[in-house]
């Protein structure tokens, strides 16, 4: 098979993002300071071999349908949907806010090209369903560092 330029453009938008975080991930983790430093320090890095995994199997799947990714910074400046990260030193609590963010913007790009890459190749949408499922999960394990115990995780049913 090879992929229509619809298909390699929705896979390079995700590969671009993925990237990005990456790199952001990397930036936090080396300019945290504060409250839970070591354990976001490591937590980062844990979100951060994640996403290079998946980045790395986005371009290879786009390698195997002969389309060609693009990991240079300069494609990486130009089409990333993700805000740029902030200089200095950042306190824990707006890392977690700021990575959190991040990894919710790189599901959103996911989601969105979801459906043209599963009508076109519904192997290349399994890799996106598999890394929707654990950025959401590092999400959620990321921003629970900032929670309160009395958050309500859903709406009370009224019956």
């Amino acid at each position: 098979m090879k992929a229509s330029p619809t298909l390699a453009r929705n896979l390079q938008r995700v590969l671009t993002d993925l990237i990005e975080l990456h790199l952001q991930g990397k930036q936090a983790h080396w300019n945290i300071v504060g409250t839970n430093f070591r354990d976001l320090h490591l937590q980062l890095d844990e979100i951060v071999t994640s996403v290079r995994l998946f980045a790395d199997e986005t371009a290879e799947r786009m390698r195997a349908l002969h389309a060609l990714p693009d990991g240079r910074s300069a494609a990486l400046s130009a089409e990333t949907r993700l805000e740029q990260f902030p200089d200095g030193l950042i306190s824990t609590k707006d890392a977690v806010k700021l990575i959190t963010a991040r990894l919710e913007r790189t599901v959103k790009t996911m989601r969105d090209v979801h459906d043209e890459v599963d009508e076109e190749d519904p192997t290349s949408a399994d890799l996106l369903h598999a890394g929707i499922s654990r950025l959401e999960q590092l999400t959620w394990m990321v921003n629970a560092e900032t929670m309160t115990a009395s958050a309500p995780v859903t709406a009370p049913e009224h019956g």
